[in-house]
């Protein structure tokens, strides 16, 4: 057997081959060898004659020699060994000849001189590539040049695809951004919706709750309607004088109300004698005062605010201004020109500070109705409301803040709540102010205190207790002032509470009167008690302060009493 791998190895039909080399994956490359050509023979000018030729010789001629390098059994010259090619390619260069002769030397150049492959071995791979290359079209990575492109192209390039991508960027964080603000726009409304709806809810203005409510408002009586009282004195530290309010918040209508009292109102004191509201303040304080208007009025006051001028001026100044509609210029007190500018000015929506709130709530002009200041007080009073807090605990800081001595049993965070309600409901113009009508005297009259003291206060629906004493209002129209003193003293002493309520013209008989069925035994008996006849005793309007109405007349004599 042979070796496939021999350089000598004989292939079919006697073909020689040589090792010529190794390809590029390490396998065995042949190539046939040439068949030998014999020799040709050579023109040689001296082959006649022979290397011996002698000119001189005599005729003997010597036998020819050849020369012949190659030793005896040589077959002939060997043709030179290709040089190894790595690639297998088969093309060689002409061996190198030391003697500059060419490579040929007299023999035929081969038509086509291929590497050669014995018969029985694989063919080269590559040529099975090249072919499979040339079906597909598949190149390897070495067969192609890359030309490399300026540098400066090359950073316009780069700058450019920095600048795309920026701006790319760019956009997108303006989607970004623009996403969120929109989603934050959404929750910011929802927010302002539910806390809209909500605050609504909490005031009860909804429509659908709102209806109902009325409805039930309506359908509630007035005297069970359910109020909170507050009673506020306003003390002048300066000139003097008190000013004094009910602050009423009805909770079953949400309605709010500043009822402003007259000082002149006639209210019973500590000893059961009739005084008016004004002495009552000053002589009998804060509780004496509170339980003698409950009294006149039927009222339940919940507690007194007493309120110096210059808390009121603080007051005003944490609130941050008003504005009143002012009815009248208020002169400066501190001037020393007559013709100086005042310092109140008569307008529409005047911005006052405390100062000038406490000079327009307490100014009194010459030949005024007492009342003009009053209800200049109750300006004040509900354009503070309406600037004022309506969160409780901020209106409980602006209380503490003032630092007012707070007279039990109102406690700060008492007045400090109930204020940021009537804020609340005076923001919403549910709040009115209004002035307890009174007469000349001091009385209330029946039509004229009707709706105040009823629609508002309620006082009506308060029933006396039934061991409470009858209230007897006594009116003098005998001409005698006395009698007024002799009456009290014998009321008082039968067991009535006595109301004073002033003087009349002269009237020659005397009368007891009550409104209600229910009094009329007590009417008999307030006549008993002054000595006056059963024929005085009759059905007719009575003050809304007073169970039983007596007038002296001229025909009431004391010592019968």
């Amino acid at each position: 057997m042979n070796d496939r791998y021999d350089a000598g190895a004989e292939g079919y039909g006697g073909d020689q081959y040589e090792l010529v080399g190794y390809d590029e994956y390490g396998r065995p490359v042949y190539r046939q060898i040439p068949q030998q050509r014999p020799p040709q023979q050579q023109y040689d000018p001296y082959a006649q004659q022979g290397y011996g030729y002698d000119p001189y010789a005599t005729g003997t001629q010597q036998q020819p020699q050849s020369y012949d390098s190659y030793p005896a059994g040589d077959t002939g010259r060997q043709p030179p060994t290709p040089p190894y090619d790595p690639y297998g390619t088969g093309t060689h260069s002409a061996p190198y000849d030391p003697y500059g002769r060419t490579a040929s030397s007299g023999q035929q150049p081969r038509v086509a001189e291929q590497t050669a492959y014995i018969p029985h071995q694989a063919g080269p791979v590559e040529d099975q590539g090249s072919q499979e290359r040339g079906d597909r079209g598949d190149y390897r990575t070495e067969q192609f040049a890359f030309v490399e492109e300026p540098d400066s192209d090359s950073e316009d390039v780069i700058d450019w695809l920095k600048f795309t991508e920026n701006r790319t960027e760019r956009r997108e964080e303006a989607k970004r951004r623009a996403r969120a603000r929109v989603i934050a726009l959404v929750v910011v409304l929802a927010i302002a919706a539910a806390g809209g709806v909500g605050y609504l809810w909490y005031a009860g203005k909804l429509p659908g709750l709102t209806a109902s409510d009325d409805k039930t408002s309506a359908s509630t009586p007035v005297g069970a309607q359910k109020r909170d009282v507050i009673v506020v004195h306003l003390h002048d530290t300066k000139g003097g004088g008190t000013s004094t309010a009910l602050l009423v918040d009805n909770t079953t209508t949400k309605q709010a109300t500043t009822v402003l009292l007259p000082n002149s109102l006639a209210v019973s004191g500590d000893d059961g004698t009739t005084t008016t509201l004004a002495k009552s303040v000053d002589d009998d304080g804060s509780s004496g005062t509170r339980d003698a208007i409950d009294t006149v009025l039927g009222t339940e006051i919940q507690g007194t605010w007493r309120l110096d001028t210059p808390y009121l001026q603080n007051l005003v100044d944490l609130v941050g201004n008003i504005e009143v509609d002012t009815n009248a210029d208020v002169p400066d007190p501190d001037a020393k020109s007559k013709g100086a500018a005042p310092l109140v000015r008569k307008g529409k929506a005047q911005t006052l500070s405390g100062k000038l709130a406490v000079a327009y709530a307490t100014y009194q002009g010459s030949g005024e109705n007492p009342n003009a200041q009053l209800e200049r007080f109750g300006q004040v009073m509900q354009a503070v409301l309406r600037k004022m807090t309506s969160d409780t605990e901020g209106a409980i800081t602006t209380v503490q803040t003032l630092g007012m001595i707070i007279e039990p049993p109102l406690t700060d965070k008492d007045l400090g709540a109930f204020l940021a309600r009537l804020a609340d409901l005076a923001k919403g113009g549910d709040y009115k102010t209004a002035l307890m009508p009174v007469q000349g005297d001091g009385t209330l009259s029946a039509q004229a205190s009707a709706s105040v003291v009823k629609d508002v206060l309620g006082g009506t629906a308060k029933s006396p207790d039934k061991d409470a004493a009858v209230r007897v209002s006594v009116r003098n129209a005998s001409g005698t002032r006395d009698n007024t003193e002799s009456a009290r003293v014998v009321l008082l002493n039968g067991g009535f509470t006595f109301l004073e309520a002033g003087t009349a013209s002269t009237a020659a008989t005397s009368k007891v009167v009550y409104a209600d069925a229910a009094d009329k035994d007590n009417a008999t008996e307030v006549a008993k008690t002054l000595g006056l006849s059963a024929d005085a005793v009759g059905k007719g309007d009575v003050p809304s302060n007073a169970d039983v109405s007596v007038v002296l007349g001229q025909d009431y004599k004391p010592s019968s009493s």
